[in-house]
């Protein structure tokens, strides 16, 4: 099927990709994992305050973050009439952050941008990574996710590396005061 992608873009930020590329990632992936009913998703992309404040409101961390999965409804929820397009729920993103771990994980802004869609539509579609058997299952499908999104094979790459990472400070020109 396809995705309708609701789009905020937060004055002075822009994702690494195109929003058509955004799109072909999020059916590549919804494809793959064998969705057969339209999908809409509400994509806010937005600087490191926002996402800051975003952070600490829904994970309880003063910190900003590179994406955030907000779950609504599942594609394969009982509750929705067949052919009902499914509303999946809202991701943030936060393209500073998603630069700076491009040039901390030696990828590029555009293949980091697209491994935090496919990472964040996974969690939309259930996947987690907070036990490690789910985070094995979850960064395998990524892996798999990402070269086709691609077109090559980038390796294995770490999604749950933020649980060990070091909170990114706010850039001077996003911080207030």
């Amino acid at each position: 099927m396809s995705v309708d992608i609701a789009l905020f873009v937060e004055d002075g930020s822009e994702l690494a990709i195109s929003n058509e590329e955004l799109e072909r990632v999020f059916n590549l992936v919804l494809d793959e994992e064998g969705v057969d009913r339209l999908c809409s998703v509400s994509v806010s992309v937005v600087g490191e305050q926002s996402m800051q404040e975003l952070n600490a409101e829904w994970r309880g961390v003063e910190s900003p973050t590179d994406v955030i999965s907000l779950e609504c409804e599942r594609p394969d929820d009982p509750d929705l009439a067949p052919g009902e397009p499914c509303e999946l729920g809202d991701i943030a993103m936060a393209p500073s952050v998603l630069a700076a771990q491009s040039v901390r994980f030696g990828t590029s802004s555009e293949d980091e941008t697209r491994l935090m869609a496919i990472h964040s539509l996974l969690h939309l579609l259930g996947y987690d990574h907070i036990e490690e058997g789910d985070a094995r299952v979850m960064e395998a499908r990524e892996d798999e996710l990402l070269a086709l999104a691609c077109g090559r094979d980038l390796g294995h790459v770490a999604t749950t590396r933020h649980a060990d990472d070091t909170p990114l400070p706010l850039s001077p020109e996003n911080s207030e005061g």
